[in-house]
């Protein structure tokens, strides 16, 4: 199975998302990332160590990466044409699942219009007749999900995984972002965050998506893990 995950600045991924694609990535699917900027309005580390710090942690986690840029950090803008780059990135890998972040708002911006450019996008793959896409076969992407980077309390997301067992090899993909994490504790809030939701359901660790469709299943038996098994 493919999965591309969509991030708009280096470390989104890895902070928001990144032990559900380790365990994926673990079952034999190929996981690409995309990542929208090159941290360039950071307080801390330049575009160059910033990239740097994202291959590595690709190379850790076994996901391939690449970086386009849509104008830089903090000036993303939600216009058709960035979205139809997104399309042609997805026509190219043909996912099956996308990941991006949450596009509500009330946190950093980019984040928020990287999602609504990913909604669109997963649209505009599908749409036989868009001329902009016209040169690539087109694609439809079973199920895009959202993850949230800053944490809050809010709703409580869709789906709820159980991360324990790869929450080693997800600290390591967060401790290669060095610039970011020297001066904040960005490691122990997500994992804190991280905590917090396995306790909803009984495990050391979890992470949540929020899917933009509804998750269908073909019976009801499909669901067979309890959350009350504490």
């Amino acid at each position: 199975m493919n999965i591309l995950a969509i991030g708009a600045h280096p470390d989104d991924i890895e902070f928001g998302c990144a032990p559900i694609l380790i365990k994926e990535i673990k079952k034999g699917s190929q996981v690409r990332l995309i990542v929208l900027s090159r941290g360039e309005a950071g307080s801390s580390g330049t575009p160059e160590s910033r990239e740097q710090e994202s291959r590595n942690a690709a190379r850790l986690m076994g996901a391939s990466i690449d970086f386009r840029d849509f104008g830089g950090d903090c000036h993303l803008q939600y216009i058709p044409e960035h979205s139809f780059r997104i399309a042609a990135e997805i026509r190219k890998f043909k996912p099956a699942i996308v990941l991006a972040p949450h596009p509500a708002e009330n946190q950093h911006p980019d984040h928020s219009i990287a999602g609504r450019l990913t909604r669109d996008a997963c649209r505009f793959a599908r749409y036989g007749g868009l001329g902009e896409l016209a040169s690539l076969p087109v694609h439809n992407v079973a199920s895009l999900y959202f993850y949230k980077i800053t944490q809050h309390v809010g709703p409580m997301p869709d789906i709820v995984i159980d991360i324990s067992d790869v929450s080693a090899e997800w600290e390591a993909a967060m401790n290669c972002h060095e610039s970011q994490i020297k001066n904040k504790s960005y490691v122990d809030l997500q994992k804190a965050a991280a905590r917090l939701l396995g306790l909803t359901i009984g495990t050391e660790y979890a992470a949540g998506l929020f899917a933009n469709d509804p998750v269908r299943l073909e019976n009801l038996s499909d669901v067979t893990l309890s959350s009350r098994n504490f």
